[in-house]
């Protein structure tokens, strides 16, 4: 078999958020991962206008993923920035864990419910929601009210907040699944499930946006598959002004 690389971009500028040895332990013999920064863009990604601050960055550097010969891109954001625009330039499959955990959630459960940093990421993932065609699947988003740049502050607070909040997610909205609505989460399920199964919600299926994506993109680089070119087409070539490192990527 093949070993497939795939290039994982961390759409934002902040070191220390995302630990590389988090992805590496994802790697097996037929798999590589590497990963990137933007070099400009935002902190963090917690509005519609961060999210536009980010896709330049995020296309260009999932165009230099694909000169150097990656087999696939990860945008490592749950809300997904950049992802269409960056389908319509590569020719290498572009994953989105947003995309991703939320059609697995519709699978592996009849309703599901998004576990998320702010009230004010609620509007952007009901949006996504929509996009997706799952919709009528999510039975809520609830917030731990910790925003992403806090969120290796308090280990034990994280965790128990994200605990309480699926908790009612199961009981009060309805869910049968939970998704981890930030990619910040990674490695918080196990502690998730747990407090589940403490309570007596066992069975329930805690879905981590990271590994999920990384096993989807695998798989579907194994069996050969890219996103559709007439879904999204490449874009005319026409004159633009700034963009530096897009337009170097462009050509």
């Amino acid at each position: 078999m093949t070993t497939k690389r795939i290039k994982v971009i961390t759409p934002i500028i902040t070191e220390g958020l995302r630990d590389l040895a988090d992805l590496r332990a994802l790697e097996h013999p037929g798999l590589r991962i590497a990963q990137t920064l933007l070099k400009e863009g935002p902190s963090s990604i917690e509005s519609a206008f961060e999210e536009m601050l980010a896709a330049p960055g995020v296309v260009a550097a999932a165009l230099q993923a694909q000169a150097e010969g990656f087999d696939a891109v990860i945008v490592d954001c749950f809300a997904d920035p950049g992802l269409q625009a960056a389908r319509e330039l590569l020719d290498i499959p572009v994953f989105g864990p947003g995309e991703c955990s939320m059609h697995a959630a519709a699978m592996l459960g009849l309703r599901f419910s998004i576990v998320t940093v702010l009230p004010a990421v609620v509007p952007m993932l009901t949006e996504l929601a929509q996009r997706y065609g799952v919709a009528d699947k999510l039975s809520s988003i609830r917030v731990i009210d910790i925003p992403v740049l806090a969120l290796h502050g308090d280990p034990q607070a994280l965790q128990k907040a994200m605990g309480e909040q699926a908790c009612k997610a199961v009981l009060e909205d309805g869910a049968d699944a939970i998704v981890l609505g930030c990619t910040g989460f990674l490695g918080c399920a196990n502690v998730v499930s747990a407090e589940l199964n403490r309570v007596g919600l066992n069975g329930v299926p805690v879905i981590d946006p990271i590994p999920v994506t990384v096993h989807m993109a695998t798989a579907l680089c194994q069996s050969g598959l890219s996103h559709s070119k007439r879904g999204w087409p490449k874009p005319a070539k026409k004159p633009m002004a700034g963009f530096a490192d897009l337009q170097a990527q462009l050509g």
